[in-house]
Formats: C-alpha cells, sequence, structure tokens
C-alpha cells in the first residue's frame, strides 16, 4: 500500500552524522531541486533561492560558515543546499509569479484574475510589515521546502542532515547573497551516510500520539 510506503519511509529516515564522501547520482539531485522547486508555498509567494554545492570547491568556500561539529557533514556530503529567503517580496517578484502563473494556465477561464493576485498582495502585505517580520514568515514558507526535499531524499535512499548550526550572516557574506536582497536561513547536506554511522542503529523516539495530536470536539 502507499500509505504504508510513505509511513515505513517516516519511521526509517534518520538524520545523518556521518559521510563517506561519495557522490550520489546527478539526476537524483536534479529531481531533488525539481520537488524544491515544485513545493507548495502560502499564496503561491515561492519566496526562496536555492544555492547548490556540489564540488569540493564550492562546499570548502561555504564551510567556513558552519559550526565546528557540522563541518565534516559539509565537506564529506555529496551535495549541500543553501536555502534563501528573499528580504521582502518585491513588485518585481509578486508581479513575476503573477506572469507566470498566467503563463502556465493556472487561472484559465477565471474571470477575477486580478482579483486573485490582489488577494496575493494582501497576504504578502500582513507580513510585511517589518523587515523581520516578512523574514519570519518567508523562513516558514521555505522549511515547508525543506521538509519536502528531507522526505523525498529518504524515499530516494539519499541520507540528509538539516543544518542549522551555522553563522548565517557569514554564509550570506561568503555567497554576496545581501546584494542579491537574500538571507541565508537553514542549508541541507545530502550523500550517502557510513555504514557505522551512530544515528543509524538508534531506534527513533516520538512523544506518543495522544501527546502531539488531539480531536477537536
Amino acid at each position: 500500500m502507499k500509505e504504508q510506503c510513505m509511513l515505513d519511509i517516516a519511521k526509517s529516515r534518520f538524520t545523518t552524522k556521518h559521510y563517506t564522501g561519495e557522490k550520489i547520482p546527478r539526476e537524483d539531485l536534479d529531481a531533488i531541486l525539481e520537488i524544491l522547486r515544485l513545493s507548495p508555498s502560502s499564496v503561491n509567494s515561492q519566496p526562496w533561492h536555492f544555492f547548490v554545492a556540489s564540488s569540493d570547491a564550492a562546499r570548502a568556500k561555504i564551510a567556513p560558515a558552519f559550526a565546528d561539529f557540522n563541518q565534516a557533514r559539509v565537506t564529506l556530503a555529496s551535495d549541500v543546499i543553501v536555502f534563501a529567503v528573499k528580504t521582502g517580496l518585491d513588485e518585481t517578484h509578486l508581479r513575476r509569479v503573477h506572469e507566470k502563473e498566467l503563463a502556465d494556465g493556472r487561472f484559465a477561464g477565471i474571470e477575477n484574475q486580478p482579483n486573485l493576485d490582489a488577494g496575493r498582495r494582501h497576504f504578502v502585505g500582513l507580513h510585511s510589515d517589518t523587515l523581520e517580520h516578512a523574514i519570519a514568515w518567508e523562513t516558514q514558507q521555505t522549511y515547508i521546502a525543506l521538509g519536502f526535499a528531507m522526505y523525498a531524499a529518504a524515499g530516494m535512499g539519499i541520507h540528509s542532515t538539516c543544518l542549522e548550526g551555522a553563522d548565517f550572516e557569514k554564509l550570506d557574506e561568503i555567497l554576496g547573497l545581501r546584494e542579491k536582497g537574500l538571507k541565508s536561513v537553514v542549508a541541507l547536506s545530502l550523500g550517502r551516510g557510513k555504514p557505522d554511522d551512530s544515528n543509524a542503529a538508534r531506534p527513533k523516539s516520538r512523544l506518543t500520539p495522544e501527546e502531539v495530536a488531539s480531536v477537536i470536539d
């Protein structure tokens, strides 16, 4: 059953601590990048940009921004994806999203297309009263994409590690993100974990279903 297969992926996935340095197939990386592109976001805002460090030189370039305990998870991974958000969704971005929706036929047969664009702008505006609020909201959308990527990678037999232990200001500087109107918020290592990875053998530990979910009467 498909449902059981999806549950098995969730049960078997673990955060990889030690990588072998082995490369994953390029087509697998491309598939994960396409899954990132297709990830959902509030009002289809797509506030993200993904930077991929695949070569040894590229991973070495970004490694100084990461904490000591994450160094090998950058240098020995096959690929590292840096997730960045826009420092505010400006007119150019909002217009581009709407134009792409029209070109893709998303609103074919719908007469009130301007209202749909206005609705998105309204919701974006609700979260743009300050730059900090805007970045926080955009980061929430980007973590949806992060979850999609980690789950997809696990389903493809690829190990991954969510990397939050980093100096993101330094990472922004290394990648020149400020000049691009972007800010890094998280990164993801992809690759092949060592067979003796300590995390692989540990049983998964989560709170009980009753502790994390309740039915609303």
